[in-house]
C-alpha cells in the first residue's frame, strides 16, 4: 500500500512544482518561445517607444528569430538549450518563431534566420545572422552582455 501511495505521491508533487514555477514565469535557464505580447511586455514595446530603444527586461537576452522549417536554426536550437543552462540567472533566452510572428519578423527586419538579437540591459541591441559557432555566442554574451572584458 505504501508503494501505491508514492507512485501517487511523487508524480503529483513533480507536477505541482513544475506548474507553480511555469506559472511564476520563471524560465531561467531555458530558451522561452515568444509571441509579440511578450516581447512587447518582455523585451522591447515599439508600439509606445516608437523612437528610442527601451528595453523592458532586468537581464541581458538574446532573442533568436528562427523558423521550424529552417535547417540552420535546427543546428543552433541545441546550442541555445546549452547557452541557457550555462547562463541561467544572467541572460534570458527567447525564441520568436518569424512564421507565427510576421510582424515581429518585419519590425526587426529579418530577412535571414537564424537571426540573433543580443539585448543589453543598458544600451542598443546588437544582430547577427546566420548559425553562429557556440564560441562565438559565448564571447557575444561574455563581452557584449554581461561585459566581462
Amino acid at each position: 500500500m505504501k508503494y501505491l501511495r508514492c507512485l501517487f505521491i511523487i508524480p503529483f508533487i513533480t507536477l505541482t512544482v513544475n506548474n507553480s514555477s511555469a506559472q511564476s514565469g520563471k524560465a531561467e535557464g531555458e530558451v522561452v518561445v515568444m509571441n509579440k505580447a511578450d516581447f512587447l511586455a518582455k523585451v522591447y514595446n515599439y508600439e509606445t517607444h516608437q523612437n528610442e530603444w527601451v528595453y523592458e527586461g532586468d537581464k541581458p537576452c538574446i532573442v533568436d528569430f528562427y523558423a521550424d522549417w529552417c535547417g540552420p536554426c535546427k543546428r543552433i536550437a541545441p546550442v541555445m538549450k546549452e547557452l541557457a543552462a550555462q547562463y541561467k540567472g544572467d541572460v534570458v533566452f527567447y525564441k520568436v518563431n518569424v512564421d507565427n510572428e510576421r510582424e515581429l519578423a518585419s519590425v526587426f527586419g529579418i530577412s535571414s534566420i537564424p537571426t540573433i538579437l543580443f539585448v543589453p540591459v543598458k544600451g542598443k541591441p546588437q544582430a547577427s545572422q546566420g548559425a553562429l559557432p557556440k564560441e562565438t555566442l559565448v564571447r557575444q554574451i561574455e563581452s557584449f552582455l554581461l561585459e566581462k572584458e
